[in-house]
Order: C-alpha cells, then sequence, then structure tokens
C-alpha cells in the first residue's frame, strides 16, 4: 500500500498515494492547511476525512490514523 504523508498544522496526516480520479501521485500535491491538490487536475481533498471538495475528482481518499512516538511516525493501516 503507498500512503501519502503531510505534515500541516503541527500534525501528521496519512492519505491513500494515489488520487482515484487518474493516479497521480499525491505526495507531489500542494498542501496548503488542511487540504491538498492533486498535481495533475487540480482536485482538492480534506487531509482529515479524505472527501474530495470539488471535481474532476468523484471519490474520495482513504485516511489512516497516525501516531507520532519519538521520531517515530506510526500508520494504522488496519
Amino acid at each position: 500500500k503507498k500512503i501519502a504523508l503531510f505534515l500541516t498544522e503541527g500534525q501528521v496526516y496519512a492519505i491513500d498515494e494515489i488520487c482515484p480520479h487518474r493516479g497521480a501521485p499525491m505526495h507531489e500535491g500542494e498542501c496548503e492547511g488542511l487540504f491538498v491538490t492533486c498535481p495533475w487536475h487540480n482536485a482538492s481533498f480534506d487531509l482529515q476525512t479524505g472527501k474530495h471538495q470539488c471535481p474532476p475528482a468523484k471519490s474520495d481518499l482513504a485516511v489512516y490514523p497516525v501516531r507520532v512516538v519519538g521520531e517515530t511516525v506510526e500508520i494504522d493501516v488496519g
């Protein structure tokens, strides 16, 4: 499973790495506040919920619970 990590507003967020619209690598997207924009077609997603905010995406991204322990980032992909 490929997961993209974002550090914003002092929190680490984990979402699916692949955009559901056309398969773009989400880690290359621009993160602003709690939203990330797909680098290929500008679909925007909420980092907290994975919900798509605008077309062309028609489906959401999976989000994963994250815990930071010291310098280690743990992701629950369960």
